[in-house]
């Protein structure tokens, strides 16, 4: 049973609309987002009214986006407006306005509401236990910090990156002198909230600044892989965006790859309050959720669902959920993989083969649950579909370096085929890391032998040590032709990288002793 649920978000800067599916067997999704630049700050006179102007431009996008909801026969609509219609003194006169002539019904969000809706998304759809949060958006900017994704702290500041434009930038470009008074007062806004200072803590910034920011830089290092989404910057990173930003002309700035054109008058104000904060915070990294607000929304409404503290794990197993959705992965079979490669990953790790870690068994269960999930698209060139799909698609609870090592574990074919994949990330990984993905996708690859036949036979590994040789005694419950063939075929890829001679044994189970 699909919901849908239409979310209308009507900022300072952007008014949007963002449509949501939600499956019992697939999770939320987003399935359409539409936007259009209103400005809406910049129509409040002087008596902070919000004037018939800015008030038909609210009127005409609600109107546009009534039709798209009437298209998709959307009953749920949740409308909500922060800072410039929050700020309005006539704000109440707005929001009858907008009911009696749109249909929609807006509810303002307070201060700590905004902030709340940011710091749900992120903690659901990220993998950093502990983290300051920011939210720029055209006229406030929300602060907040969680510990293990319980919040603690959280604060809305009146101002954003079309107010910073408006009241620092008086050209097209920022003098030295306004951008030294722009620094001194964001930064005695910040260091204003005492449980802000020295939290060393990554950074997690959410909106549409931080996007284009995190844009800029993926394309002047030629990120190989695409999304933004848990893009990971460092303070040097986000500094050189910010001196190049600060720089350019307003010529400039059109034509630089990655920045929205609406957002060329205001990304430079908006960059430096990142930097600002990430020196108060004493940051350890500065990263991208593209899930914010709207989706905090609806996170709120399915509560239910994430009603214990989402660790990691969790995270990334609404995301599996999703994947396995797209791409009709058996979950029997996917968690008998699972069960096998585990098996044999302990095996060789109580023989000194290799050394178990957390991490390691981790990477294996997730490339063990998703191997050749590109079988769907084409079952002859599965691994290359498998990599560019798990490399490119944006998987909440994984950063892009464990995006990479997972697509690389769960597309294992042949140690060619691996350097060919691993080229454009070859300084991604030291030789220990490599050893170590190489290593667990040549045990995922011969447990997926060991299930030739896809009727799960074998339910029990045995594993011994003989000079240089490793033997395995499989216990089956059938006949294993397929899976003898398979296995004898396949066991060279984990021989070659233990520098071990692998013998296999198959037992049909009644001889078991």
């Amino acid at each position: 049973m699909k919901n849908k649920t239409a979310v209308i978000d009507i900022g300072s800067n952007t008014i949007r609309l963002v449509l949501y599916e939600y499956d019992p067997d697939k999770g939320m999704k987003e399935i359409e987002n539409i936007k259009t630049v209103a400005r809406l700050k910049m129509y409040l006179d002087d008596q902070q009214n919000l004037t018939d102007e800015g008030a038909a431009i609210l009127e005409e996008a609600l109107l546009a986006f009534n039709e798209i909801i009437d298209f998709h026969q959307i009953k749920d609509v949740r409308a909500a407006a922060t800072a410039a219609v929050r700020q309005a003194e006539n704000s109440d006169e707005i929001v009858s306005s907008m009911k009696k002539k749109t249909g929609i019904s807006i509810k303002i969000l307070t201060e700590e509401e905004e902030a709340y809706f940011g710091y749900l998304a992120v903690v659901h759809s990220t993998p950093v236990m502990s983290a300051v949060t920011i939210d720029i958006g055209g006229g406030s900017t929300e602060v907040t910090y969680y510990e293990h994704k319980q919040l603690q702290h959280s604060h809305s500041f009146p101002f954003g990156a079309v107010s910073l434009k408006k009241d620092f930038v008086s050209g097209e470009q920022i003098t030295k002198s306004e951008r030294k008074k722009l620094i001194k007062f964001i930064r005695e806004s910040f260091l204003s909230l005492e449980w802000l200072s020295d939290k060393k803590v990554p950074i997690v910034a959410i909106g549409g600044s931080a996007r284009n920011i995190a844009q800029i830089h993926q394309q002047s290092v030629n990120y190989p892989i695409a999304g933004v989404h848990q893009y990971w910057m460092t303070e040097k990173n986000l500094q050189e965006v910010n001196d190049e930003l600060i720089e350019m002309t307003e010529e400039e700035l059109e034509k630089l790859d990655g920045l929205s054109s609406d957002r060329t008058d205001i990304i430079a104000p908006a960059s430096q309050v990142f930097c600002e904060l990430y020196d108060i915070v004493d940051a350890k990294g500065f990263m991208f959720s593209r899930k914010g607000l709207r989706d905090g929304i609806v996170f709120k409404e399915l509560m239910k669902k994430y009603a214990a503290p989402l660790d990691k794990e969790k995270v990334f197993l609404s995301s599996m959920k999703e994947l396995a959705f797209d791409y009709a992965i058996e979950r029997e079979e996917a968690e008998y993989m699972i069960s096998l490669a585990s098996e044999l990953y302990s095996h060789l790790g109580a023989l000194g083969e290799l050394k178990e870690t957390e991490k390691g068994l981790q990477l294996l269960k997730r490339a063990a649950f998703l191997y050749y999930l590109g079988e769907y698209i084409d079952s002859d060139s599965s691994s290359q579909h498998t990599f560019y799909i798990i490399a490119n698609r944006s998987i909440d609870g994984v950063l892009h370096k464990d995006r990479i090592a997972l697509a690389l574990a769960a597309s294992f074919k042949s140690k060619s085929m691996f350097n060919q994949f691993l080229e454009p990330f070859d300084d991604w990984f030291s030789d220990e890391e490599l050893h170590e993905i190489r290593l667990i996708g040549s045990i995922i690859k011969l447990a997926y032998s060991l299930n030739g036949s896809k009727r799960n036979l074998v339910n029990q590994i045995e594993m011994r040590r003989k000079g240089d040789e490793l033997h395995l005694r499989l216990y089956a419950e059938g006949r294993t032709l397929a899976e003898e063939y398979q296995a004898g075929k396949q066991k060279k890829h984990l021989e070659k990288t233990l520098k071990k001679t692998i013998v296999l044994d198959f037992i049909p189970i009644t001889q078991k002793v």
